[in-house]
């Protein structure tokens, strides 16, 4: 831990949550530097751990000076950076960035072998079953079950992580998915039928000390911001709600 007589003195600070350098953060520092003078100081509050090893080389590559990263509590952390003195440079390099993040798509490949599913993404690899599976003990997970777990955790994903930027303290988070089909029995080959999702029940239940309106506001614009669902919203009916404990 920095003493503080060791801390910086920061000219403008701001909090990008639990975004790392990939998914986002690089960005938001890039345009929150331009509310930095020429060789001032940049504050970034995070609770993303691994931004303290990612961010000292991509200072030293774009100019910047990464002055130091402390914790500053548990799961916390605080970085500082000084900015170089080339204002046309920076904006250049937020505006190609932010081109490069509008064109960016990814890449998936999947291989099937015996009963199962491999999917390729970046450098992660998963698992998958069939489309579907009535039986509660089974041991492969269906590409159902992944799609209303990927709904379910990227907006839990984008409610904490827009609490966390605007300093919104929650105790305890949990969210619980349930999903029906317009046919099951299309959905496993058994019938012809109408396969698609026809309802989706998700409720958050959220501990904060928090105000009632803070966290319904951000509720509102992680539902906003989550892509899958806003995608799934223009195809089929979601009940979605916060409940606030």
């Amino acid at each position: 831990m920095a003493t503080s007589k060791e801390i910086p003195s920061a000219d403008h600070v701001f909090d990008g949550g639990s975004l790392d350098c990939g998914s986002g953060l690089i960005l938001l520092i890039r345009q929150n530097m331009l509310q930095v003078p020429d060789g001032g100081i940049l504050e970034i509050r995070s609770s993303e751990p691994t931004v303290k090893s990612e961010l000292p080389p991509w200072c030293r590559m774009v100019g910047h000076i990464h002055l130091q990263s402390i914790q500053s509590g548990e799961g916390t952390w605080r970085h500082w950076v000084q900015r170089r003195t080339d204002d046309r440079k920076e904006q250049a390099e937020l505006e190609a960035d932010k081109t490069k993040a509008k064109n960016f798509h990814w890449n998936l490949r999947a291989r099937k072998h015996d009963h199962q599913t491999t999917v390729y993404s970046r450098n992660f690899s998963w698992k998958s079953g069939n489309t579907i599976d009535f039986d509660r003990s089974g041991k492969t997970i269906s590409t159902l079950e992944q799609f209303f777990g990927a709904l379910l955790a990227d907006v839990i994903h984008c409610f904490s992580a827009g609490c966390s930027r605007n300093q919104i303290l929650l105790d305890e988070l949990e969210g619980t998915l349930i999903g029906t089909l317009n046919s099951s029995l299309a959905a496993a080959g058994v019938e012809e039928g109408d396969s698609s999702v026809k309802t989706i029940k998700l409720v958050v239940y959220v501990t904060s000390p928090a105000s009632s309106a803070d966290v319904q506001r951000e509720w509102a614009q992680a539902l906003t911001n989550s892509p899958v669902f806003q995608t799934l919203l223009k195809s089929c009916e979601i009940d979605s709600r916060i409940v606030l404990l």
